[in-house]
Parts: structure tokens; C-alpha cells; sequence
């Protein structure tokens, strides 16, 4: 995806709120992802980011792999964390069976052979349950390059690292459509909703993976309830 993905939060939390949309590298206007992309190069991505506009601290909204970024970010740099927003993200620091690393394994081995042109209609229709994100989710993976794709595919397989003991303990809104079927994120949610102690689980209704276009209405009502909780806002914008 690109940044377009969060235009209808842009719209709701830009009179509160300064808000900021990125494209991660091999990804929208940003090229390309390198044969070098990592999870961790894109959390240092961000943070460069954050440093050349003067902002030591953020909520970090991220939807499925932007979430295992948030997630990086609060595990190597928490103090550059306020609070967390999760959208059908798997959790890195959680232990994952043999089963989904085997599923994993055997999903990038399809993916290597399976051609762009009809792996990418069958993704965005496992991205949403409405036509116009489902449409929206086709255009944008064919700006990206095979090569690219692959490059993320394979970051996101090895930056899961189980943290026995580890917490999230900055405020977290964890997330996911009801009828978000990628990979174990349903299965998984509750458990990690139960580890870590100032998180709130909430199921989008009417929605699949990318659950904030499936239902923005839900999704922003909850969002602006949970800034509004942490980040109260005390000044205008500029």
C-alpha cells in the first residue's frame, strides 16, 4: 500500500491533530526498497524522519506491517513512543508455533514462483471486503516492483523475534477487521491483548484487513476516542 491507505483519518484528526504520512521505502513515491530492506532500516527510516522535523515523540498508527513498525519503534526506541494503534498487525515479540513459521515459509515460496500479475488481484482481494479498497489495494501494489515486494515479504519473515518477559507499556489500541483472514492475526490478538497491560482490544465490524478503509467511521469514532484519552490536545494546530 501507500499513504493514501490513512486518507480518511488525515480528513478527522487533522483539525486536532498534526498528523503525519510516510511512504516506507519500496513503497508509493518512495524508491526502491533495496535488496538491504529490513524492518529495522524502515523504524531508522522513521526515526530520521522525526528527527529532521523536530519531533522527539509520536503515536504511531500502523496498519499490518506499518504495525510491526510501530511495534520496532516502541521496542528499540520507547521513549520516541506516546502511544500505539494497531490494524491488523501481527505481534513480533510473541512466540509463533512451528505451524505459522511452516505457513510462512511455504507463502514466500508461492510467491517467488507465482507470477505479479495474477498474485496481486488475489491480495487485494484478501485486503478488503469493500470493492473500492479491494480496487484501491490493485493499484497500488503495481507500483511496486517484484523485486521490491519480494524484499518486503522476506524483511517481515525475519524480524519476528520472541521476547520472553517483554511489554508493550505505552498505551496501545490493538485492532483488526472481523474478517481479517491474513496469517494468525485473529488467533493471535486476544493473547497478546492479554499480555500487555494498557492495551485495549477492540474488532472492527464490517472489515477485513485493511479494516480502516473497510469501516472509517468506526475506526475514527475509536481512534479520536483513544487520542483524546492519551494525547489530550491543549493548543491549536499550526
Amino acid at each position: 500500500m501507500d499513504h493514501h491507505m490513512f486518507d480518511a483519518q488525515v480528513a478527522v484528526l487533522s483539525p486536532h491533530y498534526r498528523v503525519l504520512t510516510w511512504d516506507v521505502r519500496g513503497h508509493g513515491q518512495s524508491r526502491p526498497a533495496g535488496e538491504k530492506f529490513s524492518i529495522r532500516l524502515a523504524v531508522e527510516d522513521l526515526r530520521a524522519i522525526m528527527d529532521e522535523l523536530g519531533y522527539n515523540e509520536a503515536v504511531f498508527v500502523g496498519q499490518s506491517m506499518g504495525g510491526i513498525i510501530a511495534q520496532e519503534m516502541a521496542f528499540l526506541y520507547p521513549k520516541r513512543v506516546t502511544a500505539l494503534v494497531m490494524i491488523g498487525s501481527e505481534c513480533n515479540t510473541l512466540r509463533f508455533s512451528l505451524y505459522d513459521f511452516w505457513s510462512m515459509s511455504l507463502t514466500t515460496a508461492v510467491i517467488h514462483w507465482y507470477p505479479a500479475v495474477l498474485l496481486k488481484p488475489v491480495l487485494a482481494h484478501f485486503a478488503a471486503t469493500r470493492f473500492e479498497v479491494q480496487a484501491y489495494a490493485y493499484q497500488s501494489s503495481f507500483a511496486m516492483s517484484q523485486a521490491d515486494f519480494l524484499a518486503t515479504w522476506e524483511a517481515l519473515l525475519t524480524c519476528l523475534h520472541y521476547e520472553p518477559g517483554y511489554r508493550i507499556t505505552k498505551p496501545l489500541l490493538l485492532t483488526h477487521g472481523e474478517f481479517d483472514n491474513w496469517g494468525n492475526i485473529r488467533r493471535i490478538a486476544p493473547i497478546w491483548a492479554a499480555r500487555d497491560p494498557y492495551s485495549r482490544y477492540v474488532v472492527i465490524p464490517r472489515a477485513g484487513h485493511n479494516a480502516n478503509q473497510d469501516n472509517p467511521d468506526f475506526f475514527n469514532d475509536l481512534l479520536l476516542t483513544f487520542l483524546h484519552e492519551h494525547v489530550p490536545v491543549t493548543y491549536a494546530p499550526v
